[in-house]
């Protein structure tokens, strides 16, 4: 398919979003910028959440596409492909500030955004810190959030891997960020306390 023919495309239509996937499978440079060009805009709202450095935004917001193109063909069109991407690129923040900090609260809090870590907090919780936490969940609620929010498998993986039904796997990470947030209040507080 000729670059032409592409350009009458939108991605906001099912049956054409998925002509430009296919083409993006089949290493159509076109098609991938595409994509890229479409959701960058979303990508980085997401990214800037977590950070406002550019040089971080650019490093997480590439490897989020890279692992989009890699996975393309796993998208099966159920929901949107807009939270598809996003999911990928959330991991992409996740598994880059693992790698390159010690501050993961933000894993704690849900990925639909509707609650996040204040950033202008002046204690933040540590890795070390958080995996203490994560280790005083119960069984099931720790492994479903690790696999979870820091492994990145998907609710139908982790349901799969604990042979659990999938709405029982959410709602076990539900109850698990629950915890965690109250812990990480409290620990917030403390902290606060402590500095005096």
């Amino acid at each position: 398919m000729k670059k032409n023919s592409l350009n009458k495309y939108s991605l906001d239509v099912p049956d054409q979003r998925d002509k430009i996937i296919a083409q993006s499978l089949n290493n159509n440079r076109f098609a991938q910028e595409m994509i890229y060009k479409r959701y960058f805009p979303v990508m980085e709202k997401l990214v800037m959440r977590y950070t406002t450095d550019d040089d971080q935004i650019i490093d997480i917001i590439n490897d989020g596409f890279l692992r989009v193109f890699r996975k393309l063909g796993q998208f099966r069109g159920e929901g949107s492909f807009e939270g598809w991407i996003r999911r990928i690129v959330y991991h992409s923040v996740s598994n880059y500030f693992k790698k390159n900090s010690n501050d993961l609260k933000f894993l704690i809090y849900e990925d639909k955004f509707k609650k996040e870590p204040d950033t202008a907090a002046k204690h933040s919780l540590y890795y070390q810190d958080l995996m203490a936490l994560i280790a005083e969940l119960p069984e099931k609620h720790m492994q479903v959030f690790h696999l979870f929010a820091i492994d990145g498998y998907s609710h139908q993986e982790i349901s799969d891997q604990l042979n659990m039904n999938k709405n029982t796997c959410r709602w076990y990470l539900s109850e698990a960020r629950k915890i965690l947030q109250q812990a990480y209040t409290k620990l917030e507080i403390s902290n606060y306390n402590e500095a005096g």
